[in-house]
């Protein structure tokens, strides 16, 4: 998690905590919020995909939110269960790359654009495979320059503006970074531990 990210979820959790509140009351599961996030998010990039810029940027913002809240609901009301941060995971995957493919389909005529897009997706994807191959072998590795929170930002607010080229070229430069800066982490700690390189 980024110094950014880091400085900023303290009052994003107390700000939310009336939200999360409410959510717990009325019996809706962090796994339901997971689900309805990916929900809107596939949605927003329907209209993404159309054109519709504001409405897909509101759609995709509210599925950002769900996920953002659902982890905070399973922590605060002691929800955590192995097949839920599996399920986050793997729905995390589907709503990084959902806006992506909508953003190929309408500047599919647009070669620059098609280009960093094509790249931001490859670098989305490396990046959360670099943790999770570190991870599965032992070694944490959840450092650099744009993790998901950064991109999901960076996207929402290249929708809204209307400067997508330039969303998809910041995603693509710095999520391709930061796989690399997660290899070199990887080969440090690996280093560090003895294991042969």
């Amino acid at each position: 998690m980024s110094q950014i990210i880091k400085n900023i979820k303290p009052i994003w959790e107390e700000k939310a905590s009336p939200v999360v509140d409410f959510l717990y009351k009325i019996k809706v599961s962090p796994n339901t919020l997971t689900l309805s996030g990916l929900l809107l998010i596939a949605v927003g990039s329907f209209f993404l995909a159309n054109g519709y810029l504001i409405l897909a940027g509101i759609l995709i913002f509210l599925g950002n939110v769900c996920d953002a809240l659902d982890g905070f609901l399973a922590r605060k009301y002691n929800q955590q269960t192995l097949f839920g941060a599996f399920l986050d995971s793997v729905i995390d995957r589907y709503s990084d790359i959902l806006p992506m493919l909508a953003i190929l389909f309408l500047y599919k005529d647009d070669v620059l654009t098609f280009t960093f897009t094509s790249l931001a997706i490859v670098g989305s994807y490396m990046t959360s495979y670099t943790r999770a191959r570190a991870e599965g072998l032992d070694v944490e590795c959840k450092v650099g320059m744009m993790e998901r929170p950064e991109r999901s930002i960076v996207l929402i607010l290249s929708i809204f503006s209307g400067f997508i080229l330039y969303g998809m070229m910041l995603i693509a430069i710095f999520s391709n970074i930061t796989t690399f800066q997660r290899i070199h982490c990887f080969y440090k700690k690996a280093k560090g531990k003895g294991f042969e390189l």
